[in-house]
């Protein structure tokens, strides 16, 4: 059932220079005060221009921090350290940065200026945060930013690799959505239908340019910040996690080098979209070929031993979570597929008979 309220985003800027009117967003609605929280490593120069747009509209920055981990535990901590007065809370990096920042501003009931640098993931605006909690990776309910600042220029910079993560986690929102309806014709589970529809509209509407430019960025940005309210929506994240988040949370566990989060998804997404009839198998596959995706994973294949073990496990990683992998053993099927589809051709070293 949707909530009776949901909290979304105010403000949304995705544009090349974002970055440097973060100040002026943050003076239009008043506030004076802000602490500042960077991915460790990140270029220097990034930091330095949010310091200046701040300075030029005369925003206190009134402490920065610097994010390597991201933890309940810190995030916690950072809460107990914020100066008086502090009226927001602005993330600029990354994942575990802007985690972090997210947490700390919803235990700190602040608001989230969110500033990724990177397109990876949906994380930068999701209800939760992914955190460690005692060592352990959870996720961790958390309110939607106050604002979206997506720079297009600084996002474009940043890897490939970040690019097609992000392309693999979008596409993998048809297969979540079909494992919303497949659980709601099994077991009784209630589908929300606008959160469906706002989530699988976002794939379509991306799918007619996923190409790595402004424009693409500006796209996939917002799509990606378009299925974060979904998931607000919804009350859970139904409509952006199915069966290929199941086998990617598996393969975080069993895998000797876990690969980025949205092209373990990607290529999970496209495999259980054959198990679910192929429906959206052949979109799925031209977005991630027009996206470079698989021309990436060929660079660094993956292991079929691992993907079985993934499989075999992934159900375990959320019981009661109906999916696809629920209906039968889908490891012979997909292994099948793994050595004859011609996208995966390469993308995996081994046997996979």
């Amino acid at each position: 059932m949707r909530r009776s309220m949901i909290r979304i985003p105010e403000l949304v800027r995705i544009k090349p220079g974002a970055l440097d009117r973060v100040g002026l967003y943050l003076r239009r609605p008043g506030f004076g005060r802000a602490a500042l929280m960077f991915s460790e490593g990140l270029p220097e120069a990034l930091p330095r221009r949010l310091r200046e747009t701040l300075a030029v509209h005369d925003i206190e920055a009134a402490a920065e921090y610097e994010i390597a981990d991201a933890s309940f535990e810190e995030a916690s901590a950072l809460l107990g350290g914020l100066p008086p007065g502090c009226e927001a809370i602005v993330g600029l990096g990354g994942g575990k940065a802007l985690d972090t920042a997210k947490y700390a501003a919803t235990l700190a009931n602040l608001p989230y200026f969110a500033v990724p640098t990177s397109l990876s993931n949906d994380g930068f605006c999701s209800p939760q945060s992914s955190l460690t909690l005692g060592g352990k990776r959870r996720s961790l309910a958390a309110h939607l930013p106050w604002a979206v600042v997506i720079d297009t220029e600084v996002c474009l910079q940043a890897p490939a690799a970040l690019w097609a993560s992000g392309v693999g986690d979008l596409a993998a929102k048809l297969t979540a959505t079909a494992d919303w309806k497949l659980s709601f014709h099994a077991t009784g589970e209630p589908v929300d239908d606008f959160a469906t529809l706002l989530s699988d509209a976002t794939v379509f509407q991306f799918a007619g340019r996923p190409e790595r430019d402004h424009e693409g960025i500006r796209l996939l940005g917002t799509a990606l910040m378009l299925n974060g309210i979904a998931m607000e929506m919804a009350g859970s994240s139904r409509p952006a996690s199915g069966a290929e988040h199941l086998i990617s949370h598996a393969l975080d566990r069993v895998a000797v080098r876990p690969r980025l989060h949205g092209l373990q998804v990607g290529c999970a997404a496209y495999l259980v979209a054959h198990l679910q009839g192929g429906m959206h198998a052949a979109l799925i596959g031209r977005i991630l070929d027009g996206a470079g995706f698989w021309a990436l994973l060929r660079t660094d294949p993956f292991l079929v031993d691992e993907w079985r073990a993934a499989f075999e496990l992934a159900l375990s990683i959320k019981p009661g979570y109906y999916t696809v992998l629920s209906t039968r053993d889908c490891w012979p099927e997909t292994r099948e597929r793994i050595a004859s589809d011609p996208y995966l051709a390469h993308c995996f070293t081994g046997s996979a008979r």
